[in-house]
This record gives structure tokens, C-alpha cells and sequence, in this order.
């Protein structure tokens, strides 16, 4: 792997090293005279001055000498050795007499003793020492924080806005992403060609007048690929290029993201031909209003607009945005000379899904692999899911000493992904397996008996981690942009399939259907609310839906009257699914039994497996409504 370069940020000064010397031997010294004071120093004793008399008047004194209001004496101990000992001073004008009397005649016991007269530094040593040092050291610091603070100063030259943009610039040569691996965007691909070929052949547009965009709106799902194709623009035009994300800008104190901003575009306009992309550009480009006020975010964002009017678009400086919710930009960062392209990175289809997979597949040892069965169960996966899916196959593969990643793997990566791992320990009770059997036989059941279904891929009693017992996969022969009201409804009649299994075979309900009663209420609701699908309330729209990209949060746009109504239409939907459920369940209970027998028995089976019992119970298919 190619270890990224950035371009070294000419803004921080050199320190000086002298500095670091200084401040290294100011510290080792305080350091060391906090910690170790008497290293180098002879163990000295404190003792009191009746003590030093006593041992004077027994004659064990030997050294006596008086500094800086102490008297520091050797004396013999019990033992004979010679120890050293401290004691203050005390205005005792008959010492003198009391060592002199001490001393022997034949000086056998001698007593050295002396005063030391501090000498005093001269007035001019005084001055430096404690004055001009001092102030100087102080002033070498102040000096070097000044340096450094001003190097940090943005061009709008105010304390506040310390720091530089705090882009990542990779060099033209460390940009290894292509277009080659970007898959399953080629509408997107093919938009953004044509700011690849202006940053490589300027001239050829530039004598027709034209102008390169200023901007691109990259729009789309989380995991589409807005950050990869963003970079495979820059790879494949062979630029600069400077990645931040949008809420790096926004800082505690106000004019910092403002500062960042003007950072951004001057460096920029050093490197261009560039490409600025912007990830996540709604943390500071949200719409304003009258509640907004004069804050960080809403002067960041004057700043953001005022720089892509100013800057020569002829210059070759591109910029690209990505968000997941476009709905909430401004609508000033969204006009004609600002953001001028906005491109759709929608959720891969059927090819998309094939091309995707062998991106990836090819960074993992594999064996043939069957691509149209994995595309198909994957529908609905972003290329970051499909990636994921692929990841977890190879992990399964090394867990099962294969070398390479097989068909089967990547089956059951998908399930992993979808319905979490299996859970191994878990054991059901044979009433509760028998529920659970009969519950996802009801839903395949249901799903075979009618027109407009996905076939049944395959049942599953074995209970995952995500918490649901069991499963009933379905998988779709082809790709469908449209789904007509019959399809929708029996796609209701399905999901109470389980219910109706309970209630017919059982006589009870359990808490198993929780999951597709949610899904249940949420279609038929969209039916009633959305789709027009409703001959009560005709095509008129009872409900919006926000955050399209980020999981849809829908709210009603009716009165409160007429949100009742709506209730009362939804429910008529659902029960009248779970009718139909319940009769197709009732009128072909050889093939429950039979299946869920095999299931219990199996605990997995595919959809073969179960579509050759119905057919072998119910050979004529005219039953299907």
C-alpha cells in the first residue's frame, strides 16, 4: 500500500532549536532540585542545641562550623563512628567558652570550629542574575508563542481564527483511484468525464467560451460511493487534491470556520489545477431562516458562497460536495455559477450489483462464483454493503480452511449482513420450533399460492442474532422499478401469512409477528398516504416524506379528521390481507403439514426443496390469485 503524502503545510514556522536546549536544561534542573536535593551530599543529622552541648561537654565533638544561622558539628556516636549533625543557631555568647573548656589539654580532643561570613555577589552581578535573566528568558519565550501564534493567523488576521483550513492535500501521484474502481455509477461516471477532460485539455474549451463548472452536488444513499468517485476524479485527471469535511469548518468560536474557509480557496488557487471536495457539506450549507441568527455556521456559509463567486472558474479549480440530505442545503449554494451539476448516486441495480461484486472479489482469492443468485438477494445493498458482503465471505472461508471464497459463502454473508449470525447456542423448545416452523411455512405458503410474488429462495428456523427464530427469504428473478397496487397488497398478504399459520394451526398468537406487523402497517399506510391507492381518498397526497436518503421520516399534511380516516383506511387494507392470508393457509393445509414437517426435520431448506412439495400436493397452478 502506497503510504499517502501531504504537502508540507508552509505555514508552521521552524522552531528554533536553541529554544528547545534552553527549555530542556531549565527543566532538568528544576527537576532536579525538586527530586533529589541533597544529591552529591554528605547525610547530614538535624538534632537540637541541648543535644550539641551535651556531646561538647562529653568531648565528642570534633568539627564545629557556623553558616547561615546554623551549626553544623561531627561527633563520635556510641559506636566510634564519625556522624555529621545539624542545629540552629542560638545567641549563646558563652559557646566560644564552652568548645574552648572542651578541648584537652594535650589535645587529645581537639575541636576545629569556625564561622563562615557569607560573601556578598556585587551589586552589578545582583542585577543580572536576578533582573536581566530573568526578563530575558521571559522575553525569548514571549517572542517564539508570538511566531507561532502569527504563523497560525488566518487571512482574516484576528486572534480567533487560529489554524489553517485543516485539508488533507494528497499529491497527483498518490491519488491511485480510478474509474476502474467505481462500479455500478456509470451514469455518474459519464457526468463527470467531462471535468476530467477540461482539467486535462483546458484550451479546447476555453476557445469556445465555455467555462468549467464551478461546482458538483454529489446526492445520494450513505455508502453509494460519493467520497470513491470523488477521488477517482482526481486520480483519473491527475490533480491535487484536497479532501475536508464540512463539520471541520464549523468551530467554537466564531470567524474560525470563516478563516478556514479563505484558507481553503487561497491554497487552492496555488495548487490549480485542483479538486476541492467537500464531504458531508450539509453540516454548514443547511438552509438559513430567521431563527438562524449571525452564528458561526451561517458566517462560514457567507464566507463558502462569497469564495466560489470570486475564484476564475478558468483556472481549473473544481469543486465537489457529497450529502445525503439535499433537501436541507441553501438554496444559494445550490444555484447556477455555485453548485451548476448535481449528480445522483442512487443505490445499484441488478448490473450494478454484478459489477460491484467483482470489484471486490477481486481483492479476494475466489472460485467461480454464481453473481446473477448473490445480485439478486442482494437487492437494495449500497456498493459499502456489498463490500461488507464480500469481506464477510472471505472471514467465513478462512473459518472453514477453504483458500478461496466460494458461492455459498457469499449466501451466507448475506444473511449474516441482513439477519446477523447464527446463533449457535440458542435451543428451542419443540413446541417453540414447531410455532416457529409453522409460522415461516405460512409466509412461504402465502407467497406461493399468489401472482405478482417473489419466489421463495429459502426458509430458515435457525434464530439470528438481529433476534428474529427464523426467516423467509424472497428473491426477485429480476429488477422492478414499479409496483402496481396488486403487488403491493399481496406483498401485505405475505407478511400476514405468518400470523394466519399460528392462528389456524395453533389456535394463538405470539410475539413472532411483531416485525411483520410493522412492515404490514408501513405498506399499506405508504398505499393510502402516498401511492393514491386508496378509492377514498383518490390521488391526493396525505403525507411527505423527509430525509429520503436517510431512512425516510414521513409526516401527515391532513387535518387531524382526516388522519383518522386514514387509520380506519389502513386498517381495512390489513384486514382484509389478513383474511386473505388466513383462507389460502386453510384451503391447503396438506402442504403446511408436509412442509413444516420437512423444515423441523431440516431446519434449513431452499426454495426447490419446498416449491417440489407444493407442486407435488397441488399439481394444477390455477389456484394462484
Amino acid at each position: 500500500m502506497n503510504k499517502k503524502k501531504e504537502y508540507p503545510n508552509s505555514k508552521i514556522p521552524v522552531q528554533n532549536p536553541y529554544m528547545g536546549i534552553l527549555f530542556g536544561l531549565l527543566l532538568v534542573l528544576l527537576l532536579n532540585g525538586l527530586l533529589f536535593p541533597n544529591i552529591g551530599k554528605n547525610r547530614i543529622i538535624a538534632t537540637d542545641y541541648i543535644s550539641f552541648i551535651e556531646k561538647v561537654d562529653a568531648g565528642k565533638v570534633r568539627d564545629v562550623i557556623i553558616k547561615d544561622n546554623h551549626i553544623y558539628f561531627t561527633a563520635d556516636d556510641d559506636e566510634g563512628k564519625t556522624v555529621a549533625y545539624k542545629t540552629g543557631e542560638t545567641n549563646d555568647p558563652q559557646l566560644v567558652d564552652r568548645l574552648l573548656k572542651a578541648q584537652s589539654p594535650n589535645e587529645s580532643n581537639k575541636i576545629n570550629f569556625n564561622r563562615i561570613v557569607p560573601q556578598e555577589n556585587s551589586p552589578i552581578l545582583n542585577f543580572f542574575l536576578f533582573w536581566v535573566l530573568p526578563g530575558l528568558i521571559f522575553y525569548l519565550i514571549w517572542k517564539q508563542t508570538s511566531k507561532s501564534i502569527q504563523s497560525k493567523i488566518g487571512a482574516g488576521g484576528n486572534f480567533m481564527s487560529i489554524g489553517n483550513s485543516g485539508a488533507k492535500i494528497y499529491a497527483e501521484s498518490d491519488i491511485k483511484t480510478t474509474f476502474a474502481d467505481v462500479a455500478g455509477q456509470d451514469e455518474a461516471k459519464d457526468t463527470l468525464r467531462e471535468i476530467v477532460d477540461f482539467l486535462h485539455n483546458p484550451s479546447k474549451y476555453t476557445e469556445v467560451g465555455a467555462s468549467l463548472p464551478k461546482g458538483a452536488l454529489l446526492v445520494g444513499p450513505p455508502g453509494t460511493g460519493k467520497t470513491l468517485i470523488a477521488r477517482a476524479v482526481a486520480g483519473e485527471a491527475k490533480v491535487p487534491f484536497f479532501a475536508i469535511s464540512g463539520s471541520e469548518f464549523v468551530q467554537m468560536f466564531v470567524g474560525m470556520g470563516a478563516a478556514k474557509v479563505r484558507d481553503l480557496f487561497k491554497q487552492a488557487n496555488e495548487k490549480a489545477p485542483c479538486i476541492i471536495f467537500i464531504d458531508e457539506i450539509d453540516a454548514i450549507g443547511k438552509r438559513r431562516d430567521s431563527g438562524m441568527g449571525n452564528d458561526e455556521r451561517e458566517q462560514t456559509l457567507n464566507q463558502l458562497l462569497t469564495e466560489m463567486d470570486g475564484f476564475d472558474g478558468r483556472k481549473g479549480v473544481v469543486i465537489l460536495a457529497a450529502t445525503n440530505r439535499p433537501e436541507s442545503l441553501d438554496k444559494a449554494l445550490l444555484r447556477p455559477g455555485r453548485f451548476d451539476r448535481r449528480i445522483q448516486m442512487e443505490l445499484p441495480d441488478l448490473e450494478g450489483r454484478k459489477a460491484i461484486l467483482a470489484v471486490h472479489l477481486k481483492k479476494v482469492k475466489h472460485a467461480d462464483i454464481d453473481m446473477d443468485v448473490v445480485a439478486r438477494a442482494t437487492a437494495g445493498s449500497s456498493g459499502a454493503e456489498l463490500a461488507n458482503i464480500v469481506n464477510e465471505a472471505a472471514l467465513r472461508a478462512v473459518r472453514m480452511n477453504r483458500k478461496a471464497v466460494t458461492t455459498s459463502d457469499l449466501e451466507e454473508s448475506v444473511e449474516t449482513v441482513l439477519a446477523g449470525a447464527q446463533k449457535k447456542n440458542a435451543v428451542l423448545s419443540d413446541t417453540e420450533k414447531r410455532l416457529v416452523a409453522y409460522h415461516e411455512i405460512g409466509h412461504a405458503l402465502v407467497a406461493a399460492m399468489q401472482t405478482h410474488s417473489a419466489p421463495v429462495h429459502k426458509i430458515t428456523i435457525i434464530p439470528r442474532t438481529s433476534g428474529a427464530l427464523g426467516y423467509t427469504m424472497q428473491v426477485d428473478s429480476g429488477e422492478h422499478y414499479l409496483m402496481d397496487k396488486k403487488e403491493l397488497f399481496n406483498r401485505i398478504v405475505t407478511l400476514t401469512g405468518g400470523r394466519s399459520a399460528e392462528e389456524t394451526v395453533f389456535e394463538t398468537i405470539t410475539t413472532g409477528a411483531s416485525n411483520d406487523i410493522e412492515q404490514a402497517t408501513k405498506l399499506a399506510r405508504a398505499m393510502v398516504t402516498r401511492y393514491g391507492m386508496s378509492e377514498k381518498y383518490d390521488m391526493m397526497g396525505l403525507e411527505t416524506v423527509n430525509n429520503a436518503y436517510l431512512g425516510g421520516d414521513s409526516s401527515l399534511t391532513c387535518s387531524s379528521d382526516t388522519a383518522s380516516d386514514i387509520d380506519k383506511e389502513v386498517l381495512n387494507v390489513i384486514k382484509e390481507a389478513h383474511e386473505k392470508a388466513r383462507h389460502i393457509i386453510t384451503d391447503h393445509m396438506d402442504i403446511m403439514h408436509k412442509a413444516a414437517a420437512f423444515l423441523i426435520e431440516r431446519e434449513t431448506i431452499t426454495g426447490d426443496e419446498f416449491m417440489k412439495i407444493v407442486k407435488e400436493n397441488e399439481p394444477c397452478e390455477n389456484h394462484k390469485s
